[in-house]
């Protein structure tokens, strides 16, 4: 049985054994399919689904990818299903990691330079590599020192004297002084932080090159000490301008410690467990895109929730959160993205829901002004979705256009409207400006 499976979304799994494998079908063990079923339970009681079970020998993914770990050391790497023609675990694996880094808000240059090597890497390592390289970079610009408050008692006269505990000192020890002063050291949040998640890839890494410099980088943090309360420390992470060369080690620091919250998902289990919801990913990164491509004076808005769908008596219910909130003057465009497929052949729905429909109108009556305008549903290009569909017209002058996104080339294939967007389509050209 495979140490290493790699499936994609919505695939089935199951401990028994197959003829043939497949990014839609994999065996794993059977500790591993019990505790993916105990996982699951824990996902369902936060409202979250990540995976559902059929017949009791089969379990089917949902839209969740990243890389599990079990307790038994089956690792299950789940990716995008996206591509269907050419090496579709390849692709797959490059498109998930570029939407991680676009969410992660890494621009290229640090998202790839050290990634190159590893390009093929499971997912896991490509995060633990990411990880090792920006640590040694910032060892190499040093780490920032701290001083530290230290009080203790000495044969000799240092710092200040404690006045007060040196009264209280016994006849018998008055030559011993009590002092205080202040010493240089890197014992300070960050640098424990990035102890303990150097210490968690000395004890996964598998790569030759992650595993030679983990142990490099571990001998020279060989003094320092690792966070014993990972949340408190990371509470005070500072961020001021002495610290600027400490922020591109932060986001892959807290997805090694399971702290990127909500967007990395982990179980109770300290193995390397990073799960992302699909539909985030391609929300947060369309919408980087589309930040970059604004016309002038136009703002771009994430995860509106200023508006509900009604009131009873003074009391609000049922929040409304577009993902996407368009605004130049007075005027207001909403856009939705959905990581589902579209067919454009298949007559006279194209696949389309009817819930998403019902779901941008209500959008639309408290958002848009007077409920008039226009809005978008995002969806990713595929084979079958490769152009605009015919504008929606929900009379009124309300207008629902439905695009593809073009996750290839980071482009918008938009259609005719007034969204203040710069024209020919949303196009990073620039390798600079790529996410």
């Amino acid at each position: 049985m495979p140490h290493h499976v790699v499936v994609r979304e919505y695939a089935r799994l199951t401990s028994a054994p197959l003829a043939i494998t497949s990014l839609d079908e994999a065996q794993i063990s059977e500790s591993a399919f019990d505790w993916l079923c105990e996982l699951s339970a824990g996902f369902s009681r936060s409202g979250a689904k990540l995976l559902q079970l059929e017949n009791r020998r089969w379990l089917r993914l949902d839209s969740f990818v990243g890389v599990l770990e079990s307790p038994c050391g089956q690792v299950i790497e789940i990716l995008p299903k996206h591509f269907e023609e050419g090496d579709c675990e390849k692709q797959s694996r490059s498109l998930l990691k570029k939407l991680i880094s676009s969410s992660l808000q890494l621009n290229c240059r640090e998202a790839e330079e050290a990634g190159l090597e590893l390009y093929d890497a499971p997912l896991a390592e490509w995060v633990m590599g990411q990880f090792l390289h920006q640590l040694e970079r910032l060892l190499k610009r040093g780490l920032r020192f701290d001083y530290q408050r230290v009080e203790e008692e000495q044969r000799y006269l240092r710092g200040q004297l404690d006045v007060v505990r040196q009264m209280r000192q016994p006849p018998g020890r008055a030559h011993f002084f009590q002092i205080r002063h202040d010493v240089f050291l890197p014992n300070r949040p960050e640098n424990r932080l990035l102890k303990r998640a150097l210490l968690v890839v000395l004890e996964h890494a598998k790569e030759a090159a992650n595993w030679r410099l983990a142990h490099e980088l571990a001998a020279m943090l060989h003094e320092l000490p690792e966070s014993r309360d990972v949340e408190a420390d990371f509470n005070r992470w500072q961020h001021d301008r002495l610290m600027a060369h400490y922020e591109p080690i932060k986001p892959w620091c807290e997805l090694i410690l399971h702290q990127h919250m909500p967007l990395a998902v982990s179980g109770h289990y300290r193995g390397i467990s990073l799960l992302f919801p699909m539909e985030k990913l391609f929300e947060q990164h369309v919408a980087r895109i589309l930040q970059r491509h604004l016309t002038d004076n136009a703002k771009l808005q994430t995860q509106v929730s200023s508006k509900y769908l009604c009131r009873q008596g003074d009391k609000n219910m049922f929040r409304l959160e577009p993902d996407l909130l368009i605004s130049k003057g007075a005027e207001r465009w909403i856009l939705d993205t959905k990581w589902k497929r579209v067919n454009s052949t298949a007559s006279p729905k194209y696949d389309l829901s009817e819930s998403d429909f019902y779901q941008m109108l209500a959008y639309s009556r408290q958002y848009l002004p007077d409920g008039k305008g226009e809005m978008v549903l995002i969806y990713p290009k595929s084979s079958m979705f490769t152009e605009p569909l015919k504008p929606f017209d929900f009379h009124h002058n309300l207008v629902l256009h439905v695009w593809p996104f073009d996750l290839e080339r980071d482009e918008l294939i938009s259609g005719q409207s007034s969204l203040p967007l710069i024209p020919k389509s949303i196009l990073a050209t620039e390798p600079s400006r790529a996410a």
